[in-house]
Formats: structure tokens, sequence, C-alpha cells
């Protein structure tokens, strides 16, 4: 067994590191991924991606494993939290962006947030809220999720319209900080992140982006939004309880498939 998290430790070496959490993803993420390395090998060379295959029973790691890519993966299926986690932790890059598999968001997106955290955010996140941008959402998706980020922004993370994007971009320093104390594994590992890095001070720039659902989502909204909202309950507790100031980050057993980047 390898820990994935283990070059965390290295000198960043690379400008951008392109993380992507998959489980079960084989149908979907071999275009998503075609795209990203298109992407990096054109406005980005140098660029590491890294697949983390979350436990999948399908192809998904074989279908991952290809030049350019490294793949790490959990010896059981432990949530998309923990996903990004071993992901980011891995990551050797100035700026680490983490990306859906299903590619709702495209990586063209990539250099609004990137001009963001050049001009001193920490964190830049996408957001399906904002005008000038297409969103192409179910109407049951679009009322449920703002239902969501109402909730939370009422309870715990403040000013941000869109805490679920699956498309945030990190600078170095904030991305160790933060999924350096992470716990969440499950759903509510955004919430976590802004919470702590909100509370914690750090600059968060929130970018209307272009986005649209893809069929096979895993998400259930009424299901995995009551199990996020206890979940904000829970990292509230930790924030009062003072754990993050002397947390260290879960770390969920993996092992390298393929180191090429």
């Amino acid at each position: 067994m390898t820990d994935g998290s283990a070059s965390a430790t290295h000198s960043e070496s690379v400008e951008l590191s392109v993380v992507i959490p998959a489980f079960n993803e084989a149908a979907r993420l071999p275009a998503f991924l075609d795209s990203v390395l298109a992407f990096c090998r054109e406005h980005c060379p140098g660029a590491e991606v890294i697949v983390v295959d979350d436990g999948s029973s399908d192809d998904t790691a074989r279908l991952a494993a290809r030049p350019g890519v490294r793949v790490i993966s959990h010896l059981r299926n432990a949530g998309k939290g923990a996903a990004v986690r071993t992901g980011m932790l891995a990551a050797r890059g100035r700026l680490r962006l983490f990306a859906d598999a299903d590619g709702a968001t495209a990586m063209g997106e990539l250099a609004s947030l990137r001009e963001a955290v050049e001009q001193g955010a920490d964190i830049a996140i996408a957001s399906r809220e904002g005008a000038g941008k297409r969103v192409e959402a179910s109407a049951l998706r679009r009322f449920l999720g703002r239902w969501f980020n109402r909730a939370v922004r009422m309870g715990s993370v403040k000013g941000i319209r869109d805490t679920q994007c699956g498309f945030k971009l990190f600078a170095t320093p904030a991305a160790q900080a933060l999924f350096g104390v992470a716990q969440e594994d499950g759903f509510a590992f955004d919430v976590e992140l802004l919470l702590v890095a909100q509370r914690r001070g750090l600059k968060i720039a929130e970018v209307p982006v272009n986005w649209t659902e893809m069929p096979g989502s895993k998400v259930s909204l009424l299901r995995d939004g009551m199990r996020m909202l206890k979940a904000v309950r829970r990292i509230k507790k930790r924030w009062k309880r003072g754990e993050y100031e002397r947390a260290q980050a879960r770390v969920t057993p993996n092992r390298v498939l393929s180191t090429e980047f």
C-alpha cells in the first residue's frame, strides 16, 4: 500500500495540478479526461493530472491509466471528499484544481478562476449563480440546489451562493492548510473547506461559469442534501471545539496504480 499523500512534501515543480475524483465513472470519465489532457497540452504544458479512483467496481481505474495521468486508487469506497483530499494532498502544482469527472464544467472555465487567484484570491470557486452564463439543469435540480445553498448560508458559510459546484481552484498554501485538516469524506466536504477558509480569513472568489447537467449523477439532492445539512452541524461543532486547530487530515488507504505525469 502506498500513501498517495506522500508527495505533498515535495517542492512545487509544476504550475497546475488537476485532481479528478471518480467512483464508477467508466462511462463518463474517458471523454472528460480526453478534454482535460487536450486542454493541458494547449494551455498548460507540464501540468499534472491526477485521477483518484474511489474504490470503483467498474473499469474506472483501468480507463484512467494512460500517458500523462497519475492514478491513485482507494482500497475501498470512501466518498467524494476523501477522494478529493487524497488527490489534493498528493498534488505538486502551484495551483490545484479539482474537477468533477462528469465534465459538467468544461476546462475552458479555468481561465476565469485562475485570473481570480492571480489577483489575490486564495480560492476561486465555480458558481452556477450569476449573470451572463449558461446553466443547463432541470427545474427540480435548480430549486433543490438553491434551497440547500440558502440553508448553508444561514447556518455556516456566508455570502457564497453556490458552495457545491465541482470545480474549485486553490493556491497551494490554501490547499495544504485546508485539506491538511479536512475530516469530511462525503459530499459536505465543500462546505467544510469553505467554512474553515472563511473563519481563517482566507479570500474566496466566487466565479460564475457555464455548467451543463450530465446524466448519471450519483447525488440525490433530497437524500444527500439532508445528510449534508447534518454534516454542516457536525462541522460547526468541530470548529467551536477548536478541533480544526489541531486536526490532521483523515488518510484513506490507497495505492498508486500509475505514476505517469
